[in-house]
């Protein structure tokens, strides 16, 4: 399978100062028009960047080129834009301008109908044993959701928001049902959603700033932020559901794939893990299961779900092996030198939670090589479950 056209390889990230700050509003998500110009500190208006430019031509058309859209989104999304993009590339808003706002209404309006009908309080008594300990789980594991962000840490409402989300996914997708790890895949959507409400919540944050700020917002603001990260979530779970179904094929598959790419890009490091005994499944499960939320910082890992969701075919899937095998193969010259027990240490807490964006970019842009090398390759890492 040739590479999607929308991918190009990344250039080198923008300076800071051209990346929009201001966080765009609901009315102007779903009408699709840009965000004002970025103010000075002396109050004047200055000149976008030709990057903001382009979001505010492609965003501001009447019906939104997703071809076009996923080929400036693979390298990054200002955080200004980013609500908008994610929803026109998750496939939850429409391209056409016109039918936005009916359509966002609509599908809040069905999701708080859903909320209705499986969560409502008045269901508390009348819930199976099944649907208790499914309650039960995720009421354990939000607490453990990003613990080091106050923005899910600290904030009562956004757990109960967030908890609220999963059951009601479960419940519709009896297929897989809750399984630990989906919780941690809400948690970009609530952060960049949130930016569209509240300035400090945009580009990733989730720290105290972020968390005050969402504390105070109406009830109407968090529920839309809910309602559409549900949907958002469960785009990107369709497309992954087996990841989720008993004994994970999809996770499995993932893991055997990182293990053969490994093998041909760096047979040295290969062959040091196979020696020591630590096998793949062992610190690389997780990597999958988790998207590497457990190993990156929320800002980092919104950055790269930028990518991913501008990945025409499978990216959630697909491309995040290669950029594993980038993350593993980073580190090769350090792992060389560790014995199992050091191994497994540095595998299951990697230094890497206080990267930033920059830090990731460069991540991104060798997994693009990586692929383009491998998945066109006549020996392509055919794993089957």
């Amino acid at each position: 399978m040739s590479p999607p056209q929308s991918r190009t390889p990344p250039p080198a990230p923008p300076p800071s100062s051209a990346r929009q700050q201001t966080p765009g509003s609901s009315s102007s998500s779903a009408r699709g028009a840009p965000p004002p110009p970025h103010a000075d500190g002396a109050g004047l208006q200055s000149r976008p960047s030709f990057r903001d430019s382009k979001y505010s031509e492609i965003l501001g058309a009447d019906v939104v080129s997703l071809p076009d859209l996923r080929r400036l989104a693979w390298n990054g999304v200002p955080p200004a834009y980013r609500p908008t993009v994610w929803k026109l590339l998750c496939g939850y808003m429409p391209a056409n301008r016109d039918r936005r706002a009916a359509a966002l209404a609509r599908k809040r309006r069905e999701y708080a109908e859903a909320v209705a009908a499986h969560f409502a309080a008045a269901a508390d008594a009348a819930r199976s044993a099944q649907e208790q300990a499914l309650l039960r789980q995720i009421l354990v594991d939000i607490p453990r959701t990003a613990p080091d962000a106050p923005l899910f840490a600290e904030v009562a409402a956004v757990q109960r928001s967030m908890t609220r989300a999963l059951y009601v996914w479960a419940q519709r997708h009896p297929a897989s049902g809750y399984v630990q790890g989906i919780n941690d895949l809400l948690t970009p959507f609530y952060v960049v959603f949130l930016g569209e409400h509240v300035v400090g919540g945009e580009g990733g944050g989730a720290g105290a700033a972020a968390a005050a700020a969402a504390a105070a917002l109406p009830e109407e603001a968090l529920k839309e932020i809910e309602a559409d990260a549900y949907w958002c979530l469960t785009k990107l779970l369709d497309n992954i559901q087996d990841h989720y179904t008993a004994m994970q094929p999809g996770l499995q598959r993932m893991v055997l794939r990182l293990e053969e790419l490994v093998r041909r890009i760096d047979l040295d490091l290969h062959a040091h893990l196979a020696a020591e005994g630590v096998q793949f499944i062992q610190f690389a499960f997780r990597w999958m299961n988790c998207l590497l939320m457990r190993e990156l910082p929320l800002p980092a890992i919104v950055r790269a779900w930028d990518t991913y969701l501008s990945e025409e075919d499978g990216g959630f899937e697909s491309f995040h092996v290669y950029v594993c095998a980038a993350l593993l193969c980073k580190f090769s010259p350090a792992l060389l030198r560790l014995d199992f027990a050091a191994l497994v240490l540095f595998l299951q807490d990697m230094p890497t939670r206080a990267w930033s964006e920059a830090d990731v970019e460069p991540l991104l842009s060798q997994a693009y090589i990586l692929s383009t090398l491998f998945e066109n390759s006549s020996a392509h890492l055919n794993v089957t479950s």
